[in-house]
């Protein structure tokens, strides 16, 4: 582990309308950053998909879309994020997934998002 020493890791998990990230869209997002193994940042927020959120999604998460009426945009915490994953190692379970939605919705407002990832499944 001593190759994680000094290094800035974002510990992300995300919430979606489904499983594909090309058509799905992300309804909660929580970052923490860590440092050396302490936490020196956090951001949790749900996001306004302005798509349909199935009642299965509904079901597992416990949000549906009269609880995203009044949250922000992807595009709206877009800067934020970007603040909080620069420079950062994208950890999550399942990195593939979580990443994938999170470089989608970049892509769709135009901004090229690239990560190194570690997938807490595969450690």
């Amino acid at each position: 582990m001593n190759y994680l020493k000094n290094k800035r890791l974002a510990i992300v998990d995300i919430e979606t309308t489904g499983t594909s990230s090309t058509f799905g869209k992300i309804i909660e997002v929580g970052i923490l950053v860590v440092v050396n193994g302490e936490v020196v940042e956090t951001f949790t927020t749900l996001v306004n998909s302005e798509v349909p959120v199935s009642p299965f999604i509904g079901e597992i998460t416990g949000i549906d879309l009269s609880s995203l009426e009044n949250a922000p945009t992807f595009s709206d915490i877009a800067p934020r994020l970007s603040e909080l994953l620069k420079d950062a190692i994208f950890v999550a379970h399942n990195a593939r997934f979580d990443y994938g939605f999170i470089k989608n919705e970049f892509k769709r407002i135009g901004i090229n998002f690239q990560a190194t990832c570690l997938c807490t499944v595969r450690l």
